[in-house]
């Protein structure tokens, strides 16, 4: 009996954890499907004001139009677009008529376009707000030759060129020949129901090889 007690023990701990592992996975299919559902409401809500003081949870998303004039302060994020490559994001500073500094995601530029001179200035922007979770341990800090970002960072940014921490992705065309990347639900990935089900499936084969070993120890025992 005692020589079982390992095997029963290896099975049930490592079905335990690719269980856990699926079980994870549906949790997130979840906390994805209601961001998607809050994206897609604030797509489609009608633009507003954007708020005197926007709050990151509670404004994510929110449809904004502003009027102002570009500055000549602008960083650029390393980006790509499947159709055209390599490239970068536009940030640029929006200065309003009544003295706020906002940032606006203008869009992406090909990398061979990526060091045009941008002369657009009075604009009206219609966009979305968003606080994007781009950076993690990994993310590099901007290169100190280049100043290339390689994530956008609200805050980082905002520091950077003294501005609100608030960030509008624009919707249409900013000018200067900058493709507008406006936010949209069908670039979010859902693949987590495919996920949690490969871990079940894993699961139940590691509890079916456990059975089997098992009943070849007690074959052998007799």
């Amino acid at each position: 009996m005692r020589r079982l007690v390992a095997p029963v023990l290896f099975g049930l701990i490592g079905a335990a954890i690719l269980i856990g592992l699926g079980v994870w996975q549906v949790a997130r299919m979840y906390e994805k499907r209601a961001q998607i559902e809050a994206m897609v409401s604030g797509i489609s809500m009608a633009p507003v004001a954007v708020p005197d003081h926007p709050d990151p949870g509670r404004d994510k998303y929110l449809p904004v139009a502003v009027e102002g004039v570009f500055t000549d302060e602008t960083l650029y994020v390393l980006s790509g677009l499947p159709e055209i490559g390599a490239g970068v994001e536009v940030i640029s500073v929006l200065q309003t008529a009544a003295g706020r500094r906002l940032l606006v995601d203008r869009g992406f530029l090909p990398e061979d376009q990526k060091k045009r001179k941008l002369g657009v200035t009075a604009v009206k922007v219609s966009g979305n707000l968003l606080w994007p979770q781009d950076t993690d341990s990994y993310t590099p800090p901007p290169d100190p030759v280049t100043g290339l970002w390689f994530a956008r960072d609200v805050v980082a940014m905002a520091a950077k060129l003294h501005t609100e921490p608030t960030l509008i992705v624009a919707r249409a065309t900013t000018g200067d020949g900058i493709e507008a990347m406006p936010l949209d639900a069908s670039t979010i990935p859902d693949n987590h129901w495919g996920y949690a089900v490969t871990w079940f499936a894993l699961a139940a084969v590691w509890l079916g090889m456990t059975a089997y070993l098992l009943w070849r120890i007690r074959r052998r025992g007799e």
